[in-house]
């Protein structure tokens, strides 16, 4: 669909990616409370357990080599001897969450995320997983996914994972270009990410997705409509279609290039709007935000049945209500609390080796925060909501559905006194969506700019 270039530059601001509503940086400020933070953990666990299950994220934070667009957390090294401490404070970590819940945890998810989880060897990467699903039941309706680099990603990654239990794998593409690539500091050939692709198919991999970044610096509409036709001689079942955000503020990698080496706001709309049509074209449906699946992948059938949930993981076709977070910077979800982990490698083997559980921050949800969380989350995965369970908090929604109003006047939504639905010229607006009914956000403007650029 062609949208105008006034209505783009319009709400082309700064807005959360909200995979979490309070955003990190509007959790409260005063000292977290471990104690409380148990205490969530252990009343979610023993409300859904025995019958949705947990979801586990675990982050590798090692690299060999900087990806200088990356803004994850990630710790940079050609030493490998630092796998087997790392792995044994995860598995500490994760004893010390067992002892809370006090039963056998019934696994629903697991993603290995990073940094490379691929850095780490086959042989430690079954002892890490092995040592997770000890003593814990595995659900019948379990989704195990893992990231992997295209260059190191190995025949025997492929198979030790597939034997514990993993069916989907996502592979890093970003953009085929050689001069793309090159500034990016992410190098990985056509040939390394079709033997992969092949490979994990063979094996038995259910679902590959592909990620790829649009807005990438010296990126050009013939660089990316190459891409995507090499990504349709492959098919990958899913493909993460992201936005590329500046922030050097936050990753300094990102100064060496600076915003002349990146698209015009112009340039960066029709590169989505270029990737979007083609990926159309080739089958793939448009899910939630930055995603597109074919119809045999679980993530389609979920948007289709309005099961999709979003978590810190990304979107997912299932919902647990407890997601512990393991390794560095990792961050852990009740519902009704958020935690997150220390940020550097040191400070988290330092506590794990002190016994402590090495949450730094967080944020307990007061209840106009759990009723304005579903509301956003329902715009996010199944593209309306109803403001029939919002009542009790009607100065708050007053306020988001007026600013919401503008959004209607712009045929982005469909608004009336009970109910909120997305148009499909207002799929490609979502986070601007979301942000209208912020109410943490309106309430405390931030004087610096802290997220990436909605367009």
């Amino acid at each position: 669909m062609k949208i105008s270039e006034d209505l783009i530059s319009k709400y082309n601001v700064p807005a959360p990616r909200y995979t979490s509503y309070p955003t990190v940086p509007y959790w409260s400020k005063e000292p977290f409370d471990k104690n409380r933070w148990k205490q969530a953990v252990k009343g979610a666990f023993d409300a859904t357990n025995s019958t949705d299950g947990i979801s586990l994220y675990i982050h590798l934070p090692f690299c060999e080599s900087l990806c200088t667009y990356c803004g994850c957390n990630t710790r940079i090294t050609k030493n490998h001897a630092v796998e087997d401490p790392y792995i044994a404070a995860v598995l500490k970590e994760w004893r010390s969450y067992r002892e809370i819940f006090g039963d056998k945890p019934v696994i629903r998810e697991i993603h290995l995320g990073g940094g490379t989880p691929t850095f780490f060897s086959p042989e430690n990467l079954r002892k890490l997983i092995e040592g997770i699903l000890e003593n814990s039941a595995v659900h019948p309706t379990a989704d195990f996914g893992f990231e992997g680099h295209p260059g190191n990603t190995t025949y025997e990654h492929l198979t030790t994972l597939y034997d514990l239990g993993f069916r989907r794998v996502s592979f890093g593409i970003q953009d085929f270009d050689p001069g793309v690539q090159f500034i990016i500091n992410r190098i990985q050939s056509f040939e390394d990410v079709e033997r992969v692709t092949k490979q994990a198919r063979e094996i038995g991999y259910t679902s590959v997705n592909y990620d790829l970044v649009y807005g990438l610096p010296l990126q050009k509409r013939e660089s990316l409509a190459d891409t995507i036709c090499k990504v349709g001689m492959l098919m990958p079942d899913r493909i993460a279609f992201y936005s590329y955000a500046h922030v050097p503020w936050v990753k300094p990698g990102q100064r060496r290039y600076n915003e002349s080496h990146l698209p015009t706001p112009a340039e960066k709309r029709d590169l989505y709007e270029l990737g979007q049509y083609m990926l159309t074209e080739l089958g793939y449906h448009d899910i939630g935000m930055d995603h597109f699946a074919l119809p045999n992948d679980t993530l389609y059938y979920a948007e289709q049945q309005k099961t999709l949930h979003r978590n810190f993981m990304g979107y997912t076709h299932q919902y647990t209500r407890l997601l512990v977070g393991l390794g560095v910077s990792s961050i852990s979800d009740t519902w009704d609390a958020y935690a997150q982990n220390v940020k550097t490698v040191e400070e988290y083997l330092a506590l794990i080796s002190n016994n402590e559980l090495p949450v730094v921050k967080g944020h307990f949800l007061t209840d106009e925060d759990m009723v304005i969380r579903r509301h956003i989350l329902d715009i996010m995965c199944k593209g309306e909501t109803c403001w029939n369970y919002h009542k009790q908090f009607s100065y708050a929604f007053d306020e988001g559905i007026e600013r919401m109003q503008q959004l209607a006047d712009d045929e982005l939504v469909n608004l009336d006194s009970w109910h909120l639905t997305v148009t499909p010229k207002g799929k490609r607006f979502l986070r601007n969506i979301c942000m209208a009914l912020d109410a943490r956000l309106w309430a405390d403007q931030p004087t610096t700019q802290l997220f990436s650029m909605a367009g």
